[in-house]
């Protein structure tokens, strides 16, 4: 079998170096880190193993090379040039968006009729080019037909994942899983960002009345958008938060801190931003999610020298 990983940064090339030991990948990537590779091999320490994995890797894909699935595992602001730019090669293949946020499906489905949705909440640290750490894991990978459903294709691809060593689970509610990693993600991602601290640090009293805030104008959002999630109420979900999830990524430190440190766009739009989208389509005010998206936009204009 051969898999194709697009846009691949900490996430794809960690799930590239474990695929390589059940199937023939190739990961496209930056210059830095397909040299790094290609020299020495990848690097990788944490949970997930310890070890250096060799595996095809270049800035861009080989014309008339074609595979059994395509991962993206790009930030979600680089979705469509992807899909622009290998358009022909996506069209009609079987393509998963293993990324954060809201939206990257309905983008992809516009260039193949075959998405499958993904949904990851494991921590992957840069240690250099061509290295990375896996630091934390909150729950099993979760893969599914997008928007809903199961078939041959997602089976195949979860047990070739979990052949490769990877926790992973078969979902016919995909859908639902990416907007419960959503709510995760809008919760502790910005709040994190701004305030610079491990997501332990954001169960302190006045931050946590911040989390609660967006998670419960996210919870009628996806409410709103007929989405049935595994909580009955917004305050169940926060109770999983603070007892499950927050413990498992306590030191872990949010990904859109290290996007505003580098003067990098970040994924706002497809978390916060897309609760405030849908929040209006469907008359629901959400001010929270609307100040904390505002503060990290501002915060991006400043990186990049704006302000």
């Amino acid at each position: 079998m051969r898999v194709v990983i697009l846009g691949a940064g900490a996430v794809g090339l960690t799930v590239a170096a474990k695929l390589s030991t059940v199937c023939d990948v190739h990961a496209v990537c930056r210059r830095r880190h397909a040299d790094a590779v290609r020299e020495r091999g990848f690097l990788m320490t944490g949970i997930w193993g310890e070890g250096t994995c060799r595996f095809a890797c270049s800035e861009s894909l080989p014309d008339g090379e074609a595979a059994d699935y395509y991962i993206i595992t790009a930030k979600s602001t680089d979705t469509e040039t992807i899909c622009r730019e290998y358009a022909d090669a996506l069209c009609g293949r079987e393509v998963v968006s293993l990324q954060n946020g809201i939206g990257n499906e309905e983008i992809i489905a516009r260039y193949t009729d075959r998405v499958i949705g993904g949904m990851i909440i494991t921590g992957f640290e840069w240690r250099g080019d061509g290295a990375v750490h896996v630091s934390v894991e909150a729950a099993p990978m979760k893969l599914g037909r997008f928007p809903g459903g199961l078939d041959g294709p997602v089976e195949r691809l979860v047990s070739l994942i979990r052949d490769a060593g990877m926790n992973v689970e078969a979902t016919d509610a995909i859908r639902s899983d990416l907007w419960s990693k959503t709510l995760y993600n809008c919760a502790l991602n910005p709040l994190g960002a701004l305030t610079g601290v491990p997501y332990g640090s954001l169960a302190d009293p006045h931050a946590w009345r911040i989390v609660a805030g967006i998670v419960c104008e996210a919870f009628r959002v996806a409410e709103a958008e007929g989405v049935r999630l595994p909580w009955n109420a917004a305050d169940d979900y926060l109770s999983y938060l603070r007892d499950v999830q927050l413990p498992a990524t306590a030191a872990h430190h949010s990904s859109m801190l290290q996007d505003l440190r580098a003067g990098r766009k970040t994924e706002i739009d497809f978390l916060n931003g897309a609760v405030i989208a849908r929040g209006t389509r469907h008359g629901i005010p959400v001010p929270y999610n609307i100040c904390i998206t505002e503060q990290i936009r501002f915060r991006e204009r400043l990186g990049q020298g704006g302000g």
